[in-house]
């Protein structure tokens, strides 16, 4: 894929949709695009959260550690992005991400996703945006558990 190609890709995606052409040629040309067969973890719940990953192509599990094994918690897909609480909490991964299909990502540095940050906020109100919607979704799992957990 040319670097013209990753720039359109990142164009379409929304963390990144209001940035201009050339910083995202910079983007495209400084982060490291990785291939990942199914089965093959990304990181591991535990691991430095060195870096985060935009996914170009394919789906990838959210795998989480309980005392009675692994629980998938999410699946992420083409424009999502994974890594970002341990970069933007400085923690250990709070999960396993493991390809489900061929995938496609763009791994961008902790040090490069903030400078982008710095230069270009909105790319931290559309992060907001984002974690918010999954912190709904999370609170309507939770009570639907204890719910269930109270009627049984």
């Amino acid at each position: 894929m040319t670097l013209e190609e990753d720039v359109e890709l990142l164009r379409n995606i929304p963390l990144f949709a209001k940035i201009e052409p050339s910083k995202l040629k910079l983007l495209a040309f400084t982060s490291e695009r990785l291939t990942f067969n199914p089965g093959d973890s990304l990181f591991k719940q535990g691991d430095d959260g060195d870096a985060l990953y935009v996914i170009m192509e394919g789906e990838a599990d959210i795998l989480v550690d309980t005392p009675n094994g692994q629980i998938t918690v999410a699946t992420m897909a083409k424009n999502d992005f994974v890594g970002d609480i341990a970069v933007l909490c400085d923690v250990p991964r709070t999960a396993t991400v493991t390809a489900t299909t061929k995938l496609t990502t763009m791994r961008v540095t902790k040090d490069l996703f903030f400078q982008l940050v710095c230069q270009f906020p909105q790319i931290a109100i559309e992060i907001m945006r984002v974690l918010a919607r999954r912190l709904d979704v999370t609170t309507r799992q939770l009570q639907d558990a204890v719910s269930k957990a109270s009627d049984g």
